[in-house]
């Protein structure tokens, strides 16, 4: 795995997946985190396939995926722009929120755990985090 930053934006690398998910993961998560304003111009392709060592390909698609998701526009002679749909954003943010947490409850049943004992431990966990 690599690290790259660009910007605001931290990209981990990992060359055993498929690299345009991975920048479209890692822009979407960006974008709902608020790391990236609403409105604020992309970096260009070739910027960022330069700046993260891929091909400017790779790069195109997640950014077409990122248009096609309405989190971008790209303005003619101007580039790609972060949408200013707070709207859009929060809805993108509660689908990643979604998608993590039946992640999660998949690994806890996986393991065994009913559903007293999830929310046990994330109770737990919760404490624990207010507590450091």
């Amino acid at each position: 795995m690599n690290e790259f930053r660009f910007g605001p934006i931290r990209f981990v690398l990992d060359y055993s997946q498929p690299l345009y998910e991975q920048v479209l993961e890692q822009f979407r998560h960006s974008i709902a985190k608020g790391e990236i304003a609403l409105g604020e111009k992309m970096p260009s392709v070739r910027e960022l396939a330069q700046a993260l060592k891929i091909n400017p390909n790779t790069v195109l698609r997640a950014y077409q995926e990122l248009e096609r998701d309405a989190l971008t526009e790209t303005r003619r002679g101007q580039g790609t722009f972060i949408t200013r749909d707070a709207n859009r954003v929060a809805e993108v943010r509660r689908k990643l929120a979604e998608r993590a947490a039946a992640e999660f409850l998949h690994k806890m049943k996986s393991l065994g755990l009913t559903k007293e004992e999830i929310l046990r431990l994330l109770q737990e966990r919760g404490e624990d985090d207010h507590d450091g």
